[in-house]
């Protein structure tokens, strides 16, 4: 199985009420980056089988711009496993039940998502705690945007590629630019 691990986009400050904060949306930059990084993701010719999503509005909204942008058509699935309050045993559950899927997408939140993406390439690490006291366990940053793939067939983990927002920005341009050579008329 190929998992794709997205942080959602960028959705502006976060709010001081935590109920408030639960249905931030994505900000005008939040969304113009899922459509590019979509963009980018159907020049590569990457396709989803399924997409999970924390229920938090901007990871939902992150999940349904890049599957509408990218092809994907079925219901995007909602899962706590991906909410900030998950667990890695959650979220291991739910990697187990998607596991019959080859292209998996899921949209989340940091630190938790960041702390799944190093305990899932190193299993030796336990907590988010552990993450932080050794510092020669894999240090992985998602930055908002960011999107990493890995490679789950035997064994841990392989990180096979991270797209940072930045990256995604840069291949965007380069991949919209005209080929054509502008000549002047004169």
């Amino acid at each position: 199985m190929n998992l794709y691990i997205l942080r959602h986009a960028s959705a502006g400050t976060r709010r001081i009420n935590p109920l408030l904060d639960l249905k931030r949306p994505l900000d005008k930059d939040g969304k113009s980056h899922c459509l590019q990084l979509a963009h980018v993701l159907v020049a590569m010719k990457i396709n989803f089988d399924l997409i999970v999503s924390s229920p938090l509005k901007r990871s939902l909204q992150t999940a349904q711009l890049v599957g509408t942008e990218t092809g994907y058509e079925s219901r995007i699935l909602i899962s706590n496993a991906l909410a900030p309050t998950a667990t890695f045993e959650q979220f291991q559950r739910l990697l187990r039940e998607c596991a019959a899927h080859e292209n998996l997408l899921v949209v989340g939140h940091n630190p938790n998502i960041t702390a799944f993406l190093s305990q899932i390439i190193d299993p030796s690490i336990s907590s988010l705690e552990d993450r932080t006291a050794d510092r020669t366990s894999p240090r992985v940053r998602l930055r908002k945007g960011s999107l990493a793939r890995l490679s789950m067939m035997r064994g841990p983990a392989t990180l096979q590629w991270l797209l940072d927002p930045r990256l995604v920005r840069s291949l965007y341009a380069t991949s919209t630019k005209s080929s054509r050579r502008k000549t002047s008329r004169k």
